[in-house]
């Protein structure tokens, strides 16, 4: 990869010396040294966040890898197991680790970064993992033999090794499960794999406390937005503690702040030597739940769009300059006029300092709420002693969030500063960022901007002729409930050989409430008056279902109450149109003489306040008045988790 380098260098700017002395900051190692930094990372999945990624075209695609893993250079990679990720067993008696895009974006992200932490964390499991129960932990050595393969398979087949494992995302944790997911990797000789728990909040370190074995299974505290903060139970485990999910917030400037301020208090505050970021990227349609909630935006494959936010020029102030495996000093805090300040060292000689001084009301996250503050302009000195009192001349770079005049800047080196007896002195500005380092291989690289961005093609079609596919699901197709993936219709001489099955046939033991039905949504929402088509084919007798849709309003955890035009076809003869997926509201239904194992042509089209449908190119009902809403996805799915095939899928928005 050719980076250009456009290193735009300052003579003084809003850094510089200044006569009048502020308040004074010691940095010094020789005191003793703080925890040890485990990085700075982002998180892939818990809602597919990362699904249209694999559809860019290059060279967008490893552009937006180069930004994620190595201009931003982030550390630690978490996957979400499952959830609307497919898994690697679908059934007890199932294995196959070639199923989605996540192997594929942990190789790319191993391939920019060979030191990246990876992790895995279910979100949800597979039905048969909880007997038909929305539970994990009743069967803890078939949950624990469940994650353990993966782990195994992720090696295997991958060359990936996992570094450390989760529980259950924000659910309850079960002692004892953990224990005997300890005992499991350890029989397989994964000793070296760690255990995260609870990803929730801090309960699990109560336990840990009384249950001494429970001590020793986890390796790593993690608790999701902990507002900066820790208890003092997380802290007498003495284990290391992670802000293991955090951010989640809108990626405009004020997002930026938000990930700025966290990623040194939740160190100053909580002692957390990791801040980990949902999501890593916002790849999925932005009207989905958390439109853009990633360290950037990547959510038109379709033109080759995308945008470098702020987040990703944030997490670069920390992560080009320095590495997991430093430590932080104890002499970091807040500075008196707001704002705080972290140093790292690598205790050989070099020292990295990242200083933020976002205001309240530029700084605020998704969750949890933030108390008051203040934060003014100010002059502040650092006297550098111990093993840095020698050091003649920092790095700086920095970043200024400009809500007055809309004119920000990211990431620009400046000038180095020169250290005169050991001190320096710096004016801050308010809503910016800092770091001062030795280190002196920085780099701000570009790539020529990428294509203008542009709505979802208006004909689309997709007869899923894919031969040797190299991910299992269909360009542009995100699915909500179940997982519809490529399929070699073997038993199909004719011209259905390749379509898209949706495989899952048991509800999931899940993190949301899913719902009854399986769906996967693609295109534009603010699509109207569109026409979809589709081939489909039932494989289950008399109960089987499935349907084309439009105007499909909510998904991820809400796709329960979506609502839209939904065209379905039973496999006992019959018909419905309903405006909503669970089935209740009616707006049509009849005879179509549909079964089983045959393939039918389901049309339909909604214009205006009207609805019509063909079956196999002749009208089976019409002018059918549509309640609401008045725009959204197309999709297909199922009338239940159940095999089902389709093919053939066009849409043509009028």
């Amino acid at each position: 990869m050719i980076y250009k380098l456009s290193f735009a260098i300052a003579l003084c700017f809003s850094l510089c010396f200044d006569l009048s002395i502020g308040e004074s900051y010691v940095l010094d190692d020789k005191i003793g040294l703080g925890r040890t930094f485990d990085g700075i990372g982002g998180l892939s999945g818990g809602g597919a966040t990362s699904r249209l990624l694999v559809n860019y075209a290059e060279p967008y695609r490893s552009q937006i890898l180069d930004y994620l893993f190595k201009v931003a250079a982030t550390t630690v990679y978490i996957l979400m197991l499952d959830g609307t990720e497919p898994s690697h067993m679908h059934y007890e008696n199932d294995e196959n680790f070639f199923r989605g895009y996540e192997w594929w974006l942990m190789r790319e992200a191993k391939k920019r970064n060979p030191n990246i932490t990876l992790i895995g964390l279910p979100w949800a499991f597979p039905g048969w993992v909880g007997h038909g129960k929305n539970w994990p932990y009743d069967f803890p050595d078939i949950t624990a033999s469940y994650v353990v393969s993966w782990i195994l398979g992720a090696e295997q087949y991958h060359d990936l090794n996992i570094d450390y494992v989760g529980i259950w995302n924000e659910r309850n944790f079960d002692s004892k499960y953990i224990k005997v997911l300890r005992d499991t990797l350890d029989k397989v000789g994964l000793t070296g794999v760690g255990i995260i728990a609870a990803d929730g909040n801090w309960d699990v370190s109560n336990a840990m406390g009384v249950d001494p074995y429970l001590n020793d299974a986890v390796e790593v505290v993690g608790a999701h937005y902990p507002g900066t903060t820790t208890v003092i139970e997380a802290l007498k485990t003495q284990k290391k503690l992670w802000s293991s999910e955090d951010y989640s917030t809108f990626n405009d400037e004020v997002g930026g702040g938000c990930w700025a301020r966290i990623l040194n208090q939740n160190y100053i505050n909580g002692l957390m030597t990791a801040t980990i970021s949902w999501n890593l990227v916002a790849s999925y349609y932005e009207d989905l739940p958390f439109g853009r909630d990633g360290l950037m935006t990547a959510e038109e494959p379709w033109t080759g769009n995308y945008v470098v936010e702020s987040p990703i020029w944030i997490t670069a102030h920390t992560t080009q300059f320095s590495q997991p495996g430093w430590t932080y000093l104890q002499t970091v805090g807040h500075l008196v006029h707001g704002g705080s300040y972290v140093a790292l060292t690598d205790s050989k000689g070099n020292l990295t300092v990242v200083i933020e001084t976002m205001t309240h009301d530029h700084s605020v996250c998704i969750r949890p709420p933030l108390l008051p503050f203040n934060v003014t302009a100010q002059n502040v000195t650092f006297q550098l002693k111990g093993s840095f009192a020698s050091i003649k001349e920092l790095q700086v770079w920095q970043s200024k969030f400009d809500f007055k005049t809309k004119k920000p800047f990211f990431f620009k080196k400046l000038s180095p500063l020169k250290i005169y007896d050991g001190s320096f002195t710096l004016s801050l500005d308010v809503d910016a960022v800092y770091t001062l380092t030795t280190i002196s291989t920085g780099q701000k690289g570009t790539y020529p901007d990428p294509p203008a961005s542009g709505p979802f093609p208006k004909v689309y079609f997709d007869d899923f002729n894919v031969a040797n596919p190299s991910f299992s699901e269909a360009p542009y197709f995100a699915d909500q409930t179940g997982v519809f993936e490529y399929y070699i219709n073997l038993t199909d001489p004719g011209p259905h050989v390749f379509t898209l099955r949706q495989v899952v046939t048991q509800m999931p033991v899940t993190w949301a409430t899913d719902a009854d039905q399986t769906i996967s949504v693609i295109g534009d929402y603010k699509w109207q008056n569109l026409t979809v088509m589709c081939d489909v084919f039932m494989e289950t007798v008399k109960t089987g279902g499935v349907f084309i849709a439009v105007r499909v309003d909510k998904g991820g955890q809400s796709v329960r109450s979506a609502k839209g035009v939904f065209f379905w076809v039973f496999a006992d003869g019959s018909y419905k149109v309903t405006n909503d997926l669970v089935g209740k509201t009616v707006l049509a239904e009849g005879l179509s003489g549909t079964r089983a194992y045959g393939w039918h042509t389901l049309t339909l089209t909604v214009e205006g306040e009207y609805a019509t449908g063909l079956l196999n190119g002749y009208p089976l009902w019409k002018d059918a008045v549509v309640l609401g809403p008045k725009n959204g996805w197309a999709a297909i799915g199922t009338h239940s988790f159940e095999l089902a095939q389709f093919d053939n899928f066009a849409v043509e928005v009028k």
